[in-house]
């Protein structure tokens, strides 16, 4: 979606992004009908973050987007996991203000950050063009991402940047992680950056460099799906 996020992804996935950080894919349809059903999300939330993430990561004749690898799915299973809590978090008094230098500044979980987050940037995005989040075109999407990524656009108790880096952080470890935290779905990510995910023994190929691995990514599960990387 930005320059900003192509810069933290693989080099295979920086052909997704544009050089001025607005995805150049065509405009699809968002959210996607999972199957999975959000425990953490309530439906609407659900809608806006999946529409969210679309835009983040859209589908492309590279690979598949955030909703084909059901990387809102991650974000609902991290949210009822000890990260959701920020328990390994430092959020207890005294409060000192400082620096952000000084790393995350703020007392919000992630789950505040979505709970917070998600409600209030659906209430700007009516006052400015009468619709929720999950109801604007891409293009509109695109123009409010871009906003919040620069912190120009104001939202209630949780700051747009905030909001917008907790996303963007989150889908991208739901596109790349092992699927057995519920994104990547069928290592799909893996398989465009040529990944071969969590097998033991490569030492065949420790050597024989410039050829492209046959075998196709493992998991953490010991799933493997057909084709190589």
């Amino acid at each position: 979606m930005v320059q900003g996020t192509a810069l933290c992804l693989v080099s295979a996935a920086l052909l997704r992004f544009s050089s001025t950080g607005v995805s150049q894919a065509a405009e699809q349809p968002a959210p996607a009908d999972y199957p999975y059903q959000p425990v953490f999300f309530s439906h609407e939330e659900w809608l806006t973050v999946s529409s969210f993430v679309e835009r983040l990561i859209p589908t492309d004749a590279e690979g598949p987007g955030a909703l084909d690898s059901h990387v809102p799915e991650f974000i609902d299973r991290q949210m009822n996991l000890p990260y959701g809590h920020g328990s390994e978090w430092y959020l207890r008094p005294p409060y000192v203000k400082t620096s952000p230098v000084f790393g995350y500044q703020f007392l919000f979980t992630p789950r505040d950050i979505y709970k917070q987050g998600l409600s209030a940037l659906n209430n700007a995005t009516e006052q400015r063009y009468g619709r929720p989040f999950h109801q604007l075109d891409a293009t509109e999407r695109d123009s409010v991402l871009a906003l919040m990524e620069k912190g120009n656009i104001t939202l209630s108790a949780v700051p747009a940047k905030l909001l917008f880096s907790q996303i963007l952080k989150n889908c991208k470890e739901g596109y790349f992680s092992d699927p057995i935290h519920g994104g990547n779905y069928q290592m799909g990510a893996w398989k465009m950056i040529g990944y071969p995910g969590a097998r033991a023994d490569f030492m065949d190929w420790v050597d024989r460099y410039g050829e492209r691995y046959p075998l196709p990514p493992v998991s953490v599960g010991g799933h493997v799906t057909q084709g190589g990387v």
